[in-house]
């Protein structure tokens, strides 16, 4: 189904309807509510003209109308997310009105300075922008629908604009990711992996995404993992496999990172956790975040998932069924992998997990519960990854 979307002056492209979604997500209010829900796609880069909101506060019943051509009466924003996702301050605007939905999620830079310095670095709010420009509509798993995607490239300043997804089901990361549940991850894993498989060098050749094998990872990567550690040694007490790997890792980041792309290369979604992922009423996994979309081994997400999703205790009982669950839904795909190979990537991606914690927590506050609780599971994690899967030997 293919159409225009009348109350988008800035677009200007088609809509095309999900086909393998029939209820609205998130809810709706006049045409928003008994109409299928559309992916929109948004031209790359700033629209002429286009005002992005540099505060949360910019984004006003004016704005919506001039941006999105919404017809709002009255709008409430609440701040959501926080000791989730530091790279991004997200917003829930209930709005109220004869043309718009009832709410929507508003993306913006992080309110840490040190965190928008990453991201800007590593091009995160660029390739969330970009997704919705053009990988969005090609997904083989169910992905937010975009109202709105723009960013500059020379500052990174970004919106975006999305569907509320506070009815789906959270999983909290602390917690644990239930072995059913993981299941479903792992497969919805493999299907997006085996779409692009071996085609993740040329996504990064024209610009589609950016690989994990490109200079800007260890020209950035070493510095700001050399803030974390000062960060964590100073403020946490860290377990053994962290403190044998952490003094070395950033010397090794380099060689490291070009291991993750000795290919068969594929889509990765690069930030593959609990967190980042909602299940629908069919109990189907729903990915969000997709600033660290990249080029790279498959095995990448599929590592960083089960080492830091699952508890310790169902990562060391499941490991290896789910990694070889991943195998043969690439091989259900029609794929020819290197199970043996492809372990040995497993290995790599989950020693360069450890990055992960340490970057993240130079944009936490540490003071705050949630923050600090998820930072120390990390860690846990990362040590039962490091004692069971001899990630030493890998340094």
């Amino acid at each position: 189904m293919v159409g225009l979307f009348k109350d988008g002056p800035h677009f200007g492209v088609e809509a095309v309807a999900r086909t393998h979604e029939s209820k609205v997500l998130g809810g709706g209010a006049g045409h928003f509510g008994p109409t299928p829900i559309y992916r929109y796609s948004f031209r790359k880069g700033v629209v002429v003209g286009a005002q992005i909101p540099g505060v949360i506060g910019d984004v006003d019943v004016a704005w919506l109308k001039s941006e999105l051509g919404w017809n709002v009466d009255s709008m409430e924003v609440q701040q959501i997310g926080a000791g989730i996702g530091v790279s991004s301050a997200l917003y829930r605007c209930v709005l109220k009105g004869p043309n718009c939905p009832s709410s929507v999620v508003v993306k913006l830079p992080a309110l840490d300075e040190a965190a928008v310095f990453t991201s800007t670095m590593l091009r995160m709010y660029i390739r969330e922008a970009n997704f919705f420009g053009s990988l969005c509509n090609e997904m083989p798993v169910e992905v937010p629908v975009a109202y709105l995607a723009k960013v500059d490239e020379e500052t990174s300043r970004f919106v975006v604009v999305m569907e509320d997804l506070s009815d789906l089901r959270v999983i909290d990361q602390n917690v644990g990711i239930s072995i059913d549940d993981a299941r479903a991850v792992i497969d919805a894993a493999a299907t997006l992996h085996a779409k692009w498989w071996d085609r993740g060098d040329e996504m990064a050749q024209n610009g589609t995404t950016i690989s994990l094998g490109d200079p800007i990872y260890p020209a950035v990567l070493p510095f700001v993992f050399g803030e974390g550690w000062e960060k964590l040694t100073k403020e946490m007490n860290l377990p053994a496999g962290i403190l044998e790997i952490g003094p070395r890792f950033s010397e090794r980041l380099p060689s490291l990172l070009q291991s993750l792309v000795a290919g068969p290369n594929t889509l990765c979604h690069g930030d593959f956790r609990a967190d980042n992922i909602l299940f629908n009423s069919d109990n189907e996994p729903v990915l969000i975040d997709f600033q660290l979309l990249g080029s790279g081994t498959g095995a990448y997400d599929v590592a960083y998932f089960i080492t830091q999703s699952l508890t310790k205790e169902d990562a060391s009982k499941y490991e290896r069924e789910l990694f070889d669950r991943w195998i043969a839904g690439l091989q259900g795909e029609g794929l020819v992998v290197d199970a043996e190979d492809l372990w040995l990537q497993y290995r790599r991606c989950a020693l360069f997990c450890l990055a992960y914690p340490v970057i993240a927590s130079r944009g936490m506050d540490l003071n705050n519960d949630r923050e600090r609780t998820l930072i120390e599971m990390m860690n846990e994690r990362f040590d039962r990854a490091v004692r069971e899967l001899n990630l030493a030997e890998l340094m």
